[in-house]
């Protein structure tokens, strides 16, 4: 919400000179050398409203007056600015509508050509400077009235100036001299900024606008906790709370009830409050000038004033250092386990299309649209997403993006604050492998292997679904997610494949290669090149650090001699990995090879290539030869000197040395000087 209301007075006037001095403490003052103004009477109101009496001569324009937060009942800075109509007072005044955040037009209750000027000058002029704030019509001088005026008659005055010009928000008549409803003005000019009309509500139809309707109809949904389509006592209670931070007391909600039950039909069902019972009392707060409500209620739901959530409330500030993950909090778990229960109007354990669309009506919609759910995790015969697979993949989005968690917290009515408290960041990997425990419950998992050696399949038979035994090839990133019980504890473990087009991207880059927390190779048993692809990927990438782990598919099929210099079970032993696991989608036999994977990421010092002393060394031997490398520049030719002093004869032959493996030499080895024996 804006923290200062920028107040600007215009109107016709004329002046003449006479001095005066303010000394009121509360306020902001310059010390003025004054003028008097004969006129509507927009000097007169600003200096009632400081000395809280009347000042018969006041100076032609009155300078900019500063009101505290602490003075005015919206707890907001107030700049009240006036402004002279003259023609040498023309530039400042145009200056000065372009900054206002709303315009008191006022007129003289004695004049009426002043009141005729409102909509045949001031407001087309307003328009014509491209100015669109809220505009407050002030009568000023009641005091000259002759007779008695009814609210009807003055409403038949009004009202055509409103229904032309939408940004007249209200008209308030006053007089400076008795002074009476002086502070009125000013308490309605902050309402109009703070607490605007235009954006809820369409005062020539007298009906609420769409966007506050699909707003408030959010609300009631977030609300009704219990699915009925009614606020009960408790949950009207518990709104009550949320906003206004009081309860109702019975009393007054049986007169909220009794009124909506005589003026709404439907409003009112089974002693709850309907959703058209909840927009009637909206629509009756604005109208009785209550806007202050309906907006308390709006923004504590987290709209701003063009009625979207703001990005502050979607995306609180929450910090992840780095090498660490999210995850879902108890808290977090427990809501969404309240959520699918809510929703599952069946009660069959599981989510149809239906109850998912209903459930995710009150966001943007359905935030795995594009990602082929409910295939990426568990979900029954009928492609309902059961509680399990429900859980799981919100701690897969939790883990690859914790944003859209917590923005979709926001859109489900995440009831408690902070929000944040509904995720938890886990300790560094590098902590978790040093003290050799870990202490995180969703683990990624990247898995790699060449075209065709049964990754998709792989991760399809984890997600518990069928083998399909048409080839497709991943064009994009595929990920799929599952809980895993380890010892009676229940883990979420992520699998994912790259395709042929992002694999070389992710592998590469050393920020995505971190967040994994155990790489699987697949090759295709029965293939004789299959193995060979992985041997080289991990020749071209510096992949070493990550726990790793062999499957070998399609063992159904007969095995096959693998083109490579030594076989997949001698490679795994020459790095101190276990054999490759064997499997075969194709017939169920998977070995148990995502407990595998689980425990591999639960004690991540078994599965280091080389073993984890070795892992150490090469992470410290890759961080000097970057190191080095960014000043090789300036000491190449020198070393290269002292190599063509000292190096053997014999070039690049057998036992040779070439320029390239004595500098690697030199500050410890290369990544790949350790792996020509494989």
């Amino acid at each position: 919400m804006r923290r200062d209301v920028r107040i600007l007075l215009v109107g016709d006037g004329q002046s003449k000179h006479v001095p005066i001095q303010f000394t009121n403490p509360t306020l902001t003052w310059l010390y003025l050398t004054t003028t008097a103004t004969e006129g509507v009477g927009k000097s007169t109101i600003v200096t009632s409203l400081i000395k809280e009496s009347f000042v018969p001569r006041v100076q032609h324009v009155v300078p900019e007056v500063t009101i505290p937060p602490e003075v005015t009942p919206e707890n907001v800075t107030t700049y009240i600015v006036d402004s002279g109509s003259g023609p040498n007072d023309q530039h400042h005044l145009e200056s000065e509508i372009r900054k206002a955040h709303v315009i008191c037009v006022v007129y003289a209750i004695d004049n009426p050509n002043s009141f005729d000027r409102i909509p045949t000058y001031w407001l087309p002029y307003f328009r014509q400077l491209g100015v669109n704030v809220p505009v407050i019509l002030v009568g000023n001088k009641i005091d000259l009235r002759g007779g008695e005026v009814t609210n009807e008659a003055l409403e038949d005055e009004i009202i055509p100036i409103m229904n032309e010009f939408k940004e007249v928000e209200t008209c308030v008549e006053c007089s400076a001299k008795l002074p009476l409803n002086v502070s009125e003005v000013f308490y309605f000019a902050q309402k109009a900024v703070l607490h605007p009309t235009a954006p809820l509500y369409d005062s020539r139809e007298h009906v609420l606008k769409k966007e506050c309707v699909a707003a408030l109809r959010r609300i009631f949904k977030l609300c009704d906790t219990n699915k009925d389509g009614l606020l009960d006592a408790a949950e009207l209670n518990e709104f009550q709370r949320k906003c206004f931070d009081t309860p109702l007391q019975a009393q007054e909600l049986e007169g909220i009830k009794e009124m909506v039950r005589q003026h709404a039909d439907g409003g009112v069902r089974d002693n709850g409050l309907t959703e058209e019972g909840f927009l009637y009392l909206h629509t009756i707060f604005i109208q009785r000038g209550r806007l202050e409500t309906t907006w308390t209620v709006l923004r504590k739901f987290g709209y701003g004033e063009d009625l979207r959530l703001t990005e502050s409330f979607l995306y609180p500030k929450f910090e992840v250092p780095h090498d660490c993950s999210v995850e879902l909090s108890p808290l977090g778990y427990q809501f969404l386990t309240v959520l699918f229960e809510n929703h599952d109007k069946d009660q069959d354990g599981a989510l149809n299309k239906e109850e998912l669309e209903e459930l995710f009506s009150t966001s943007p919609g359905n935030p795995w649209a594009g990602q082929k759910f409910p295939d990426t995790t568990i979900a029954d015969d009928t492609g309902a997403v059961t509680l399990q697979g429900w859980l799981a993949q919100w701690s897969m989005t939790t883990l690859l993006d914790h944003r859209t968690t917590l923005a979709y917290l926001a859109y489900l009515g995440y009831p408690d604050e902070p929000r944040t408290s509904a995720l938890q960041v886990t300790r560094p990997r590098k902590v978790d492998r040093r003290k050799g425990k870990v202490t995180r419950n969703v683990f990624l998992c990247y898995v790699c292997g060449a075209a065709g050696s049964g990754k998709t399949s792989l991760l399809r038979a984890f997600a518990g679904k069928p083998f399909s035994p048409v080839y497709e090839p991943t064009k994009k990133m595929n990920s799929v997610v599952n809980s895993v019980d380890i010892d009676g504890s229940e883990k979420y473990l992520v699998l994912q494949e790259f395709g042929s087009r992002y694999e070389a991207e992710t592998l590469r880059n050393p920020k995505k290669t971190d967040l994994a927390d155990v790489i699987v190779y697949v090759y295709d048993s029965s293939d004789t090149n299959s193995f060979s692809y992985i041997s080289n990927l991990r020749q071209q990438y510096s992949l070493d650090h990550i726990p790793t782990l062999f499957v070998a598919t399609k063992s159904d099929l007969d095995l096959a001699l693998q083109r490579h210099e030594v076989q997949p079970d001698v490679y795994c032993r020459r790095l101190s990995l276990q054999a490759p696991i064997a499997v075969s989608v194709k017939t169920g036999q998977t070995a148990d090879v995502f407990h595998a994977i689980c425990r591999v990421a639960m004690n991540p010092n078994s599965a280091i290539p080389g073993g984890a002393d070795r892992a150490v060394t090469a992470a410290a031997r890759l961080r000097t030869y970057m190191k080095i490398a960014s000043m090789v520049g300036g000491l190449s030719a020198g070393l290269y000197l002292v190599y063509r002093t000292f190096a053997r004869p014999g070039g690049g032959g057998q036992g040779g040395w070439t320029a390239a493996s004595w500098l690697a030499w030199l500050i410890g080895g290369s990544a790949g000087g350790g792996r020509r024996e494989l």
